[in-house]
């Protein structure tokens, strides 16, 4: 039995019941695949689920404002994401009527759609045979045919699209493109994988060879910088408090947050006394306590942030301040938002 016949033998009986797997609606789909980027399934569904109900067509998402994408993704991380969803979605109503084009070219002008997005979408809904290449993918062919290219190289990344061709069922791509990711996501796992039950153990180099833990291979990963942010939080008289949106291409945008005073490293409260009104002015002289002793470690692809928020109380009216109980309807970094739960004036 040839590996495609396997894959797809493996799936019939073990897939899972995934609500977007009833569907060839493309709006569904592309809505699954773009949640599910760098995500997985059981964190994603939940959004998914969130998205249909409140936009259950391209058109509901492209009237949303971007403030009711962007909470509506709060706690999923890689933003630039939402803001993509939600580009395309007017992009989609306003130049093709509300209809996703149905080749694989015409999904790669799309905003945010790449090369595995439009695969998955061209087969999936209009049976196109094109196959997907995502890290489930990579780490399935990787181990059973032996590949040591690294998988985040440019002669991997076409080593691998080619060997996927070469291996599709064509005349099952829908259900085969699903069949091969959903064996990387919960049979070929990264770690510990079940390789004694696995239907591809007899001609699986990796197994072979004992290589399994070390392959797929990666290329070295980018340095992580780590970043040292302190977060004011304002209460006037009136219970009320500042909030700023994030602006410019780093990591966060469009987001609102706290008034933020970004150090070289840890700064204990005498230095917070000489230096909070670098980002806010109180006419008082406010009282400033830390909230946490402890940094909170917030951990993102290239970057660690090592968080401090500290109280800064005011007798002083804040005009352009907000009521501290609206919080809760802005969209903010996860960070903010478990602190907003914590916090209690």
């Amino acid at each position: 039995m040839i590996f495609s016949h396997k894959i797809l033998l493996w799936y019939a009986q073990n897939k899972r019941s995934l609500p977007w797997r009833q569907s060839t609606d493309p709006y569904k789909i592309w809505l699954s695949e773009i949640i599910l980027q760098q995500t997985r399934v059981a964190q994603g569904l939940p959004y998914y689920l969130k998205f249909i109900n409140r936009f259950p067509t391209v058109e509901d998402l492209a009237r949303a404002s971007e403030d009711q994408v962007l909470k509506l993704w709060q706690g999923l991380g890689y933003y630039s994401r939402a803001r993509n969803l939600h580009a395309t979605a007017k992009m989609v109503v306003n130049e093709y009527g509300g209809v996703f084009p149905d080749t694989f070219k015409g999904l790669l002008g799309l905003k945010g759609v790449g090369d595995y997005t439009a695969s998955a979408i061209a087969s999936i809904c209009f049976d196109i045979p094109e196959p997907v290449v995502d890290g489930n993918v990579y780490r399935v062919l990787s181990r059973y045919f032996g590949i040591g290219t690294p998988i985040n190289s440019s002669e991997g990344i076409r080593y691998f699209k080619q060997m996927a061709r070469e291996v599709m069922d064509v005349g099952q791509i829908r259900d085969y493109n699903q069949a091969i990711m959903e064996f990387g996501a919960i049979q070929c796992v990264p770690k510990n994988p079940d390789c004694q039950g696995c239907p591809l153990n007899q001609g699986c180099v990796a197994l072979q060879k004992k290589r399994v833990d070390e392959l797929p291979v990666k290329q070295n990963k980018t340095k992580v910088r780590k970043r040292y942010f302190n977060y004011l939080v304002v209460i006037d008289s009136e219970n009320r408090t500042l909030l700023q949106q994030r602006k410019g291409r780093g990591i966060w945008q469009n987001l609102w947050e706290f008034p933020l005073l970004e150090t070289k490293g840890n700064i204990n409260l005498a230095e917070m006394e000489q230096r909070y009104n670098e980002v806010i002015t109180i006419e008082d002289a406010p009282e400033i306590h830390q909230f946490n002793q402890d940094d909170i470690v917030h951990k993102l692809s290239h970057q660690h942030l090592y968080t401090k928020f500290w109280i800064v109380k005011t007798d002083s009216y804040m005009g352009n301040g907000i009521d501290f109980g609206t919080l809760e309807a802005y969209p903010v970094p996860v960070l903010i938002a478990d602190f907003i739960k914590t916090f209690k004036i």
